[in-house]
């Protein structure tokens, strides 16, 4: 059974910096790309960034520049560091992995099949 944690979220000010942390059970990252994304009440979920097996990275334009992913396949961890966080990346942040492995396509929400519980991150300006 494929289990995804997230951890790291908390309140922080504006202009402050989080880690997160996602851990898989049943599931090599190493393997396949993955996903964070992040969601607030009332909006769709929003791709925040991903990583290719091959460690490309892509980021939405919201948080290029200020958010990184990295990973330790040592571990089988992937991380989201957050760094000059802005009111508006107030959110529960998630990460996904895709189900039947590969690199899902930008935006393409529906090939991410193993999804953690979230984490919140608040940030006050």
């Amino acid at each position: 059974q494929v289990q995804l944690v997230e951890s790291g979220g908390g309140s922080v000010q504006a202009g402050g910096s989080l880690k997160l942390s996602c851990s898989a059970s049943g599931y090599r990252f190493s393997s396949c790309g993955m996903g964070w994304y992040r969601q607030t009440p009332g909006k769709e979920r929003e791709l925040v960034g991903s990583i290719s097996p091959a460690d490309i990275r892509k980021y939405a334009n919201s948080v290029k520049d200020r958010f990184s992913i990295s990973q330790d396949h040592v571990k089988n961890m992937e991380y989201l560091q957050m760094n000059s966080l802005k009111s508006e990346d107030t959110a529960v942040y998630f990460c996904a992995a895709p189900r039947l492995g590969g690199w899902p396509r930008w935006g393409c929400e529906d090939e991410y099949g193993y999804w953690g519980q979230g984490t919140q991150v608040t940030v006050s300006s």
